[in-house]
């Protein structure tokens, strides 16, 4: 299983905000939508870096409440890891853990197509795990 059947069925909607927007927008923007982390796009629709929680405790940690009024860009990740469409769900996983980070943008000849998430990888690998055990049930079944 790979990266474009996450996307299949997760859909391809990127939430993305600007690296001039302060911190409590981009919270409000997390909030609103019910996600973990969302894409910052620089010029050209490159990607300039990644918001997540883990980045947002981390400036809250050293800052306090006056952090909410730094722009995205100053707390952001700057180095994102990326993957392509054709990646493997266990490629990413290892990634991901490696990294100790839980989100990835998907990207396609240097365009940013989607994003994916540790919860997507393992909705998609459980639902693998249920086929292949399906698959073996009815397989004994009709032996």
């Amino acid at each position: 299983m790979n990266v474009k059947a996450i996307l299949a069925a997760k859909g391809g909607e990127i939430v993305c905000i600007e690296p001039t927007a302060d911190l409590a927008a981009a919270t409000q923007l997390l909030s609103a939508n019910r996600i973990g982390a969302v894409v910052i796009r620089g010029a050209g629709g490159h990607i300039a870096g990644i918001l997540s929680e883990r980045d947002i405790v981390r400036v809250l940690s050293e800052h306090g409440g006056a952090a909410l009024a730094l722009p995205v860009g100053q707390v952001m990740t700057r180095n994102v890891t990326t993957c392509g469409e054709d990646d493997t769900l266990a490629s990413i996983m290892e990634k991901m853990t490696v990294g100790k980070f839980r989100h990835m943008p998907v990207v396609t000849q240097g365009k940013l197509i989607g994003l994916v998430s540790i919860g997507d990888v393992v909705k998609q690998r459980v639902e693998e795990i249920e086929h292949e055990s399906e698959a073996l049930r009815d397989y004994i079944r009709t032996a």
